[in-house]
């Protein structure tokens, strides 16, 4: 049997190698942030540096494709779709050439400074709205594979990948899929093959690497790209290190995830970072809106558990503090309501704790109390499209003990200008079912197809520009 499996590893490879190479270019498609992000802005767009310029950077080609016999068929379904892929980029690039002054969309046209390039991205998105077909592998049961939670702190698992499976943008015809999607749900495998206590991984490591085998053995495609057009969707903690268990999953394809940590070897122009989202009834009814300004006594609040390296620096300098403009709470009291003092508060403080995702971010944007972040190497949701630093506060944990003093020292003007802007930007990540133009499913699978536009497959010999 091991002679067998490392047989057919082999030719795996072979054949990836024979029919189709990948690659990528040397920056991320769009705009992203690198580990420094926290501490201060790098890389913003200007007038004379748009985001296409950052897109379409080729990498070497350091092998050639053969012709194999009997593969006419199957190249020319690929090529179409690589073809497709290339009139999706030339677009975007068009875009930059065009005097874009009255733009048609019933629905919604980003403008205004929270975007780093709002023409390219409503171009982009609408490329992706055109031509983008994502196939979702069938193989696997509930409730480890086609199912996830939509309630807890990991929702946006299950609430991904319900409305996935019936998108418009999935196609049954794996030979004209520009993706392909692989409906693992980390969640679920670590409440159904884990062990409790045990701190064995085992288990669920070969659970996902037996899955991607399965599909590596009944389909071509996994093969042909090395994984580089599959993305797997995980907001659980244990995403990235499951994922390390398949190299061709952690280093090939398009992973996203909630614990987006360039320390943990996320890569942000290849993995996408999510939103982590609290749901407690699956459904945002009674979480979006808060009172205006003028009715925000609070300057800054915080509740929460004492968990990794950033929360006790916190609850060290502003825990119970005598101060009343500053609510940093452990717990609160029964009596008090949580969402209830967001929605009383003017900014909400959502440092990292074991990891680097948290509701927080989200609940303040849908409750109209601007983040606060406080992490150290996080790469923010949607970051090539978003400039987060127009609707939120940055603060790096060096800065805790000044919290106060920045807050403060944001004008009153400034305060509600980040808060009219957070609200506005709330609609990309809302959550709705069915799913809307913009909401957070569709700025998840948007970031998606920016990273498949970065990756181009050499068929026959050919690379589509």
């Amino acid at each position: 049997m091991v002679g067998l499996k490392n047989m057919w590893f082999v030719a795996a490879a072979f054949m990836a190698a024979v029919m189709v190479l990948f690659i990528r270019p040397k920056e991320s498609i769009f705009h992203s942030f690198n580990s420094n992000f926290l501490q201060e802005h790098l890389h913003s767009y200007s007038n004379n540096s748009s985001m296409s310029e950052h897109l379409f950077h080729n990498d070497e080609i350091k092998n050639n494709t053969t012709r194999t016999k009997g593969s006419e068929r199957k190249y020319s379904n690929l090529a179409k779709v690589e073809a497709d892929l290339a009139q999706a980029r030339a677009a975007i690039r068009a875009e930059l050439a065009v005097n874009q002054t009255d733009i048609v969309d019933p629905d919604y046209i980003p403008t205004g400074p929270t975007y780093w390039d709002p023409k390219i991205f409503h171009r982009s998105y609408r490329e992706m709205e055109k031509r983008l077909k994502v196939y979702v592998y069938e193989e696997g049961e509930p409730p480890v594979f086609h199912f996830g939670p939509c309630k807890n702190t990991y929702a946006i698992e299950g609430i991904f990948m319900a409305s996935m499976e019936v998108s418009l943008f999935r196609t049954f015809d794996p030979e004209e899929a520009h993706l392909f999607f692989l409906p693992i749900s980390v969640t679920m495998i670590t409440q159904v093959i884990y062990v409790p206590d045990s701190h064995d991984w085992s288990l669920m490591k070969s659970t996902a690497s037996d899955y991607i085998d399965v599909i590596a053995n009944k389909y071509p495609y996994w093969n042909r790209s090395l994984g580089a057009d599959h993305f797997m969707l995980a907001c659980h903690d244990w995403g990235p290190e499951i994922s390390f268990a398949i190299p061709n999953l952690h280093k090939n394809a398009i992973r996203a995830l909630c614990n987006a940590n360039t320390s943990e070897k996320f890569n942000p122009s290849r993995d996408v970072s999510i939103p982590e989202i609290h749901l407690p009834t699956g459904t945002t009814r009674g979480l979006l809106g808060g009172p205006p300004p003028s009715r925000r006594p609070i300057l800054v609040f915080y509740a929460g558990g004492v968990h990794g390296p950033i929360r006790p620096i916190l609850l060290e300098h502003w825990e119970n503090a005598s101060d009343p403009d500053v609510q940093v709470h452990r717990y609160l009291p029964r009596n008090v309501s949580y969402y209830g003092m967001m929605r009383r508060s003017r900014y909400c403080i959502c440092p990292s704790g074991y990891e680097v995702a948290s509701p927080r971010m989200v609940e303040g944007l849908y409750l109209g109390c601007v983040p606060v972040l406080i992490k150290d190497k996080y790469v923010v949701p949607f970051g090539d499209v978003l400039d987060w630093e127009k609707f939120a506060v940055i603060v790096a944990v060096r800065d805790i003990p000044n919290l106060k003093r920045i807050l403060g020292g944001i004008s009153l003007r400034e305060y509600v200008k980040l808060q009219r802007q957070g609200i506005k930007m709330r609609r990309h990540f809302e959550v709705n079912t069915p799913p809307r133009r913009y909401d957070v499913f569709g700025m998840i699978l948007h970031s998606i197809w920016l990273r498949r536009l970065n990756v181009r497959l050499l068929v026959l010999g050919h690379i589509f520009q």
